[in-house]
């Protein structure tokens, strides 16, 4: 806790190491809170499938390939209400989902069924139901990895992917969901993934003021906020130090450095970050656009009032768990019954 009393950080995030059961999980961000002098994001990544860090706390949420599958709006939406009331049980206000890379070939042995389809539009139609239920448990959404990893062929948190591909192209395919869902993200993660047809180089676009001031504040017109993927990840540590990789970000036009393992490494980034703006003023005034924005959105989307009160209650996380395991079994039973309806409707 002292360190968030030095850093005063907009938010924090808690991984699987952090959550031992829902009332640990609870107790712990309430003391985060009061360590911090303004309302915090408190954060998770909670996607379902391979990402889901209450899989001991709570049980295990379906992918979102998997729901996806199912072919039911209803049920997009269904995963996104779920995810959202165990996030705002245990005291998360925010979780980093969903994912808005396409499922192109080149990414599956990376992305898995993180991604749900290479279709533009059904991506859209997946992540808009499930960000509405995230909004209806009272939850920020996040869509990442912003410009999209739907082609890259290596994973970014040891490498740095290379994709070779045209903006004219990406503006079609990876940044229609970006292009189309605008007004509904509160939130858009930047990705540490190189595009040299784009920026004539191979820095990450985290790094990129061309990928985030000129194309997705200006061109695609995003408003609200920009947040790095984990500046700790060897895409983009293989380009610069994590006090540079922290000072790039937001001289790109980022609003929030997401550090998620070291203290070091945090502690680090913050004084470097300080020492640029005192010595530069024109990043002094970026720094300050980025705590205005960050303010602003805090103020509008009422942070405060996102994150649960009260601990959660044996009869509470009793329900939670058994709607988390109905709905697991509805999406896994659901493809089945589809295939019995088309036979039927054959015969």
């Amino acid at each position: 806790m002292l360190l968030l009393r030095r850093v005063q950080p907009a938010g924090v995030i808690l991984f699987a190491r952090n959550i031992k059961d829902p009332e640990q999980t609870w107790r712990l961000l309430r003391e985060c809170h009061k360590n911090v002098d303004t309302p915090l994001f408190t954060c998770v990544d909670l996607e379902g499938g391979a990402v889901d860090r209450f899989r001991d706390a709570l049980g295990a949420a379906p992918s979102a390939g998997d729901v996806f599958a199912t072919g039911d709006r209803k049920l997009y939406r269904r995963h996104g209400e779920i995810i959202g009331q165990n996030c705002r049980a245990l005291g998360f206000n925010v979780d980093f989902a969903p994912v808005l890379d396409l499922a192109f070939e080149a990414s599956r042995s990376v992305m898995g069924t993180r991604a749900v389809s290479p279709d533009p539009t059904e991506a859209i139609a997946y992540a808009r139901e499930f960000l509405a239920g995230l909004r209806g448990a009272n939850v920020m959404g996040c869509g990442k990895h912003f410009p999209g990893l739907g082609e890259g062929q290596l994973d970014s948190h040891h490498e740095l992917p290379v994709i070779d591909k045209p903006l004219k192209k990406m503006w079609a395919e990876d940044l229609l969901p970006y292009r189309t869902l605008r007004p509904q993200l509160p939130m858009v993660m930047v990705s540490h993934a190189a595009y040299p047809q784009v920026t004539r180089d191979r820095r990450p676009a985290s790094l990129s003021k061309v990928w985030i001031s000129d194309i997705l504040r200006k061109r695609i017109g995003y408003k609200n906020l920009i947040v790095s993927d984990d500046l700790e990840m060897g895409g983009v540590l293989s380009a610069a130090p994590i006090g540079e990789a922290a000072i790039e970000f937001v001289r790109a036009g980022g609003d929030i450095c997401l550090i998620c393992h070291r203290e070091d490494y945090i502690l680090q980034a913050h004084e470097e970050l300080a020492r640029a703006a005192e010595r530069d003023s024109k990043f002094a005034r970026r720094v300050g656009e980025a705590a205005r924005r960050v303010s602003t959105f805090k103020k509008k989307w009422a942070v405060a009032g996102r994150s649960a009160r009260t601990i959660p209650s044996a009869a509470v996380i009793e329900r939670l768990t058994r709607r988390l395991w109905e709905f697991g079994e509805q999406v896994r039973l659901e493809p089945f019954g589809r295939r019995a309806d088309k036979r039927r409707s054959r015969a």
